[in-house]
Parts: C-alpha cells; structure tokens; sequence
C-alpha cells in the first residue's frame, strides 16, 4: 500500500451547477434546506470535516451566485478558508467539471483532485480517505457499492438478452479520485473529441486509464427525489437543532473480589471472581456515566451517588447511568455516541461484546450503532495486567441545543 499525500495537496471539486427538476418545484436542490441547513452547506460541511486541509472548490450556476454566498455563509469560519473562489459550469455536467478543473489549474493545480455531487451530504472521512489513498496508488479511481439487486440487460422490446454476474457489478457513487494531471488531460481531450460522458471515471477510461473501483459506503447516497430528502431529513433530524457539541472522558477502576461474575454494562460475564465496590462494581456503567456528566460540566458518579450513602450499597449502576442521561434530555439534549475501552487480561470479552452493547443502548434510551464497545490487554504490565483488577476508559458525545 502507498502513503497518502499530505492533504494541503488536494483539491476537492463539488459539482453544484445542475437544476434537480427531479426534487420537485423550487429553487435548485443543492440550495434548499435540510434540517436548517443547505444541502450544499451540509456537502461541504461534511467534506471538510473529512479532510480539514483539502482546498474546496465549487462549481455553480451563474444565476446562482447570490444562493451559493447564502450557504457558504452557513459554514464556520475554518470552513470558509478552505473555500476557493467559485467556478461557473457549463452546459453539461462534462463542461461545468472541465471548467472547475482549468480553474483550479489556473489557480495552482493541487496533486489529487476529488470530484463530488453536491448532492451528497453523508461522505465520511473513511470514505474520503479511501478516495486519496485510491487516486495516490491508482491515479484514477471511484468509490462502488455492491448490487442488491439481479440486473437484466433487455433490447428494445423489452426483451431480456443478458443477465450480467451481479458479483462482478458495482454501483459507482462520488468522491471519484484522481491525480489531477491525468483527469485534467482526459478532460481536455473528451472536450476535443465532442464526446459527452455520464461521469469521470468513465473520461478517464476514453484517455486509456485503469480505474481502480475501491469501497464505497451505502449511507453515501444521493439526493434526487423528494424521498430522497425525506430519508436524509430522517438521518438529521435527531440532531438538526442541536449545535452545540460537547464531548466528555470517564475512568474507572475496580479491584476483583469475591464472586463468580463482573458486571460490565448492565451484562453479568462470568468470570472466576466478581468486581469490589460499593455498587455493583459496574466499571464500564462507571466510566461511561462520568463521561456523560464530564461533558454536562457536572461533576463526577461521586458526586450524584456518594459511596458515603448505604442506599447505593450493591445498587445497579444502571440506576447511575440512566439518571445521567436523564440529566442530559433535562437540558434538551441528546447523546450522540458512546466510545468505551474495557481493560483487563480477563474476562474475554469479545463473546458478551453485541449483548453489552445492546444493553447499554436499552439504558441511554439510544440506538445500539451510537455504542462502541473494545477490549484491550496491557500485556501483563501494571494492575490490569497482573490480575488483580479492571478499567475503563469513556468518551461520550452530547450535543445541546
């Protein structure tokens, strides 16, 4: 595998000059809200927290100048510095790319260039990532997804001819990834030949480059129809008003002592000795809850439940970690995401990792994919690793109105 080049050496080239008669009646689609944002805003948003140091560059409508300053307004002041002055499409999508590539050759042309639908708000950094690794190795490269479905090449009739192996097919979505000479040149000469294509990798291949198909990601869809926006409002809505996000750490350690289980997320695993505390001993609840508080800025487990008190003597922290999430909605918010590290040489934990996953979900009242659940060894080094007790480490994402 190649190194990636360093960021400050790409470009990420966002298509936004189409009409999206498709979404229905009013202004183009790129520029309507979405849970409080612009499509394009949220594009670009999403881009850039991918890869901070890539330089953005839009391509865009000519009548459209007064809407793209309205959602580039929307995008925090770090955003705003990544952005290069807009370029103005042209009568296909093919021309409006081309144009937007001879702009950013005027401007200095950038080692890779990621070309992006606008219409695209769910890239995530993984992806990205994949894209500029890809394009480094490969020089020209598209994200794809697998097939569902059996596809059947008909003539025009209607009649069946061909099934083609659904194994060997891939659905192509954006970013695509290139090195930038290598699509600029492939551009030019499409231009040169009149010939019109229905995306780049497909220029890339007229000019005689291999493109290489690497991971695309299901979320990454695009937004065409109104149902398409109605799912993606669902995707944001738990977070549309909620801006400000605040993330908090918890620790926890508990000695092993009597018994024949350890309670990790409200999960009873069985091990040859139980955990020491004034509670259950749940070191995992503990950490997590005091990761919740550390980012409602109050205080820690102790402070809410004093082992000083006999009522929470034995009591399951279950009871500790809901109030802190009931703290949470109390100020309107809302947990984002839970990322926990259990430490110690054993329990395995793998075998009961799904059931605390699913466990912990049922008592935060949030779905189980917002809960990340790992396992580590120190190596035999320290308390841990001597086994003589258990840790663990929490951060917690809340966000608040």
């Amino acid at each position: 595998m190649g190194a990636a080049p360093d960021h400050s050496s790409i470009a990420i080239l966002v298509v936004a000059g189409g009409r999206g008669a498709r979404a229905g009646d009013g202004p183009p689609k790129q520029y309507r809200p979405i849970a409080g944002k612009t499509l394009l805003a949220r594009t670009l948003h999403a881009l850039h927290m991918a890869a901070p140091q890539a330089a953005l560059k839009v391509v865009i409508h000519r009548d459209d100048v007064n809407d793209y300053a309205a959602s580039a307004a929307e995008l925090s002041p770090a955003e705003q510095l990544r952005l290069l002055p807009p370029a103005f499409g042209g009568a296909t999508r093919q021309d409006s790319v081309r144009n937007g590539l001879e702009a950013l050759a005027a401007e200095g042309a950038p080692d890779i260039v990621l070309i992006h639908d606008a219409a695209r708000p769910f890239a995530n950094a993984a992806l990205i990532a994949r894209a500029i690794e890809a394009a480094a190795i490969h020089g020209a490269a598209a994200p794809g997804v697998p097939l569902a479905d059996t596809i059947k090449e008909i003539d025009g009739a209607g009649v069946v001819v061909a099934t083609p192996e659904r194994a060997r097919l891939r659905a192509v979505q954006t970013p695509q990834s290139f090195r930038f000479d290598l699509i600029l040149k492939a551009h030019r000469a499409a231009a040169a030949g009149g010939r019109d294509y229905t995306d780049d990798a497909m220029i890339a291949e007229a000019a005689g480059a291999k493109v290489h198909i690497f991971e695309g990601d299901a979320a990454n869809f695009k937004l065409t129809t109104q149902q398409d926006f109605a799912r993606a409002m669902e995707l944001l809505k738990p977070f549309a008003d909620l801006p400000d996000i605040r993330m908090g750490q918890g620790y926890d350690v508990h000695a092993f002592g009597p018994g024949d289980a350890v309670f990790l997320g409200g999960v009873a695993v069985p091990h040859t000795h139980g955990l020491a505390g004034h509670s259950d001993a749940d070191v995992l609840s503990h950490a997590i809850t005091d990761a919740i508080l550390g980012a409602l800025a109050e205080g820690d487990i102790g402070a809410h439940f004093p082992p000083s008190d006999p009522q929470w003597k034995g009591a399951a922290s279950s009871i500790f970690l809901a109030r802190a999430c009931e703290l949470v909605c109390a100020r309107g918010g809302a947990i984002a995401h839970v990322d926990a590290t259990i430490i110690c040489e054993a329990p395995k934990i793998g075998p009961h990792r799904e059931r605390i996953r699913e466990s912990l979900a049922t008592i935060m009242g949030i779905e189980i994919g917002r809960v990340a659940i790992k396992a580590t060894t120190t190596e035999r080094l320290g308390f841990t690793g001597r086994g003589e007790g258990m840790a663990a480490l929490a951060i917690a994402t809340v966000r608040f109105p």
